[in-house]
């Protein structure tokens, strides 16, 4: 199906209001309805959609645990578990009992302000970044144990976001220093994490910071984001990682310039292919592939649609809903709004 011969807009459901500082990161749960969201204001609030109404609701606000603004929220791959990374330095474990949540570990050990985590695909290892240039790898043990599996100081600068590939066990993380990092386990006597690749600028990268990176479902292509008012599209021959070969590296394959004119600060790949922005210049974009390959040039990616003045402040965090059926996007802003809006063909 071709989005682009389609006229598509993106339609506001609804405004989930009840953080009173900025919100920095919205993450939907795998498995169910719910979407959490971290703010400034030191919390994370718990919506959930009501099945009968199909409206958004605060179902429940974590609160008393971190000191200091929550960056980054992250769901394990069961849905159980929701992971949050704050500027206090911690990062809590907190677990879904039902009708609550349960903080059922605390991890402590970066120096300062703790920027983003990420949950691997089968939940056996949480990653780590921070303002104190270090990446920490953490082994999820039995009896709500977590164990620092590696610390990994490649970055020269604030790590702004970690990543774990949708398919297998390699680990990217993005900073300040304007590069992206590719962290593999080696199978040499050493047996420990490395940095096999670093994006930059001589490998066609990004000239300013580098704010986030997402996957397309497959896993082959990553989309990256910048304060270069850029995103890039990055392809590697993952199959020939699969097949136990060796490491495949990452390639440029496109620059996306000129459709954001402040710092595009979030993107995300959905399952059905789009990608979304969100910048500070208070716009979400969504791309789509040109189904017109160019056999030199390789991909290329088209603009669907530009939505002007989605909130009325930067925008932190885009993320689209796992659920394929309905394209729900979720959006969160220095305004205190998380908003819902979902794609639609007009007729």
């Amino acid at each position: 199906m071709d989005l682009m011969e389609k006229n598509m807009e993106l339609i506001e459901v609804q405004k989930l209001e009840g953080h009173t500082d900025r919100v920095w990161n919205a993450a939907w749960n795998p498995v169910s309805p719910i979407l959490a969201s971290c703010s400034g204001d030191n919390t994370v609030r718990i919506w959930e959609q009501s099945s009968l109404s199909r409206s958004w609701s605060c179902k429940t606000v974590l609160e008393e645990t971190h000191t200091r603004t929550v960056r980054s929220c992250s769901w394990s791959p069961s849905g159980k578990l929701l992971a949050t990374a704050s500027f206090d330095g911690t990062t809590a474990i907190w677990e879904d009992l039902g009708d609550e949540f349960e903080c059922i570990s605390t991890l402590e050990g970066h120096e300062n302000e703790v920027k983003s985590v990420s949950w691997n695909a089968s939940g056996s290892y949480l990653a780590t970044c921070s303002r104190d240039k270090s990446v920490w790898i953490w082994e999820v043990l039995g009896g709500n144990e977590y164990d620092c599996a590696s610390v990994l100081n490649g970055h020269t600068q604030d790590v702004k976001m970690v990543l774990w590939h949708p398919t297998m066990d390699v680990l990217f993380s993005c900073s300040y220093d304007n590069t992206i990092k590719v962290v593999w386990w080696s199978e040499d006597d050493d047996g420990d994490y490395q940095c096999v690749q670093t994006l930059d600028e001589s490998t066609n990268g990004h000239s300013s910071t580098v704010w986030a990176i997402s996957f397309n479902a497959a896993g082959d292509k990553m989309v990256t984001c910048s304060d270069d008012l850029t995103l890039k599209i990055w392809r590697a021959d993952i199959s020939m990682m699969h097949s136990g070969e060796g490491y495949a590296p990452w390639t440029h394959v496109c620059t996306l310039s000129g459709y954001h004119d402040r710092t595009i600060f979030s993107t995300h790949w959905s399952s059905d292919d789009i990608i979304a922005s969100g910048a500070g210049d208070d716009a979400i974009g969504l791309f789509v592939e040109s189904k017109q390959h160019d056999s030199v040039n390789g991909p290329s990616f088209n603009l669907l649609l530009k939505k002007e003045k989605a909130h009325e402040m930067d925008i932190n965090s885009v993320q689209w809903s796992p659920s394929k059926e309905n394209r729900l996007l979720a959006s969160a802003s220095d305004d205190g709004m998380v908003k819902i809006w979902q794609l639609e063909t007009i007729p």
